[in-house]
């Protein structure tokens, strides 16, 4: 093992787009097995989940998550292998998640509650946990079940469709009977989602850059209106998606990234919320944790079955993760990304 660890630190706020100058790679000395405390573990990271709600952590300003601090390490997911353990539930060898943050290592109080959990990867790739069977599916599946609800028949619309969370919302739509049309950026992306994860269409967006175009994309894609709408970017592709809500239809606010260098996201017909009697619901997977155990069993069992696919983008090395995050803002990702730390 490694006496150092190597660490990336957000070292400024960015000034619009965020930039590779907003980190700083660190390394740091390695505690020893005899410096450990009781309940302490020090974990060895395997991946890195990289996701779009750590941009707006990187701003000093009020929303949904408090601000990452400066000059310490970025927050962020991981899942690895306990190679020292002060505590008696966790022993070297095993397969762990938690929110170790972008750095090689993490010690870890595993005493607080929720700060690493055991994972079985018999049948569930270690990586998975950080997408399918971790927070992006449990994302999908809360947006899904709880907010959309759908019924058979019903028709579900998915933005970022061959992303993390996307991807698994249309796949657990399809399995309980809809019609499912997603977004995605590029003809590969779409191939992708129809020809792979079995959507029933797909629309690419960098197609239609007006929104007439874009609009009539989706009236062609959507013959009965849209019942539910996951909703990952905002912007140009809600406004058509609006225009085809059916009276009463359900839309599960998850993420807007076509705003999250700053740019405004007006509505063009916020008058249809009313008109169509749309219930619009914003929501924080963390602040759901009692979905965890029934969303797990569903994803990891869809998972193991070789039912859920998913696809990942997977970047070498700690010093290529601000690059990676960077390219994934600009949507150059396919699928869930994640850096590869051994």
């Amino acid at each position: 093992m490694s006496a150092i660890n190597h660490q990336i630190l957000l070292v400024s706020r960015p000034q619009g787009e965020a930039t590779v100058d907003n980190f700083k790679l660190v390394e740091q000395p390695l505690p020893t097995a005899e410096a450990l405390q009781d309940g302490q573990v020090l974990v060895k990271h395997h991946y890195l989940s990289l996701d779009p709600y750590m941009r707006g952590r990187m701003n000093d300003s009020r929303s949904y998550a408090e601000p990452q601090p400066l000059n310490q390490v970025m927050l962020g997911g991981t899942v690895g292998e306990v190679v020292l353990s002060k505590h008696p539930k966790f022993a070297p060898g095993d397969s762990v998640l938690g929110m170790g943050g972008w750095q090689e290592y993490s010690l870890v109080d595993a005493n607080v509650r929720g700060a690493l959990h055991k994972v079985d990867t018999t049948h569930i790739p270690l990586s998975a946990y950080l997408g399918a069977v971790g927070m992006p599916g449990v994302t999908a599946w809360y947006g899904l079940v709880k907010i959309i609800a759908p019924k058979a028949g019903e028709t579900v619309v998915v933005s970022a469709a061959s992303g993390a969370v996307g991807s698994v919302v249309g796949q657990l739509a399809k399995a309980r009977g809809c019609r499912v049309v997603g977004f995605a950026g590029g003809a590969d992306k779409c191939d992708y989602v129809v020809k792979e994860l079995g959507f029933d269409a797909c629309i690419d967006y960098k197609a239609h850059p007006d929104p007439k175009s874009l609009y009539l994309a989706l009236k062609e894609a959507t013959p009965q209106g849209i019942d539910g709408y996951f909703e990952n970017v905002g912007g140009a592709i809600l406004d058509a998606v609006m225009l085809r809500m059916n009276a009463f239809g359900r839309i599960a606010m998850c993420g807007m990234i076509a705003g999250y260098e700053g740019q405004p996201l007006p509505m063009a017909n916020p008058s249809l919320i009313l008109v169509s009697r749309l219930k619009i619901e914003g929501f924080i997977v963390s602040e759901h944790p009692e979905v965890w155990p029934d969303a797990t069993q569903e994803l990891g069992g869809m998972v193991a079955k070789g039912q859920m696919k998913f696809k990942e983008s997977i970047a070498q090395g700690l010093a290529s993760a601000p690059q990676a995050f960077l390219s994934l803002l600009k949507g150059k990702n396919f699928g869930k990304q994640l850096v590869k730390l051994v």
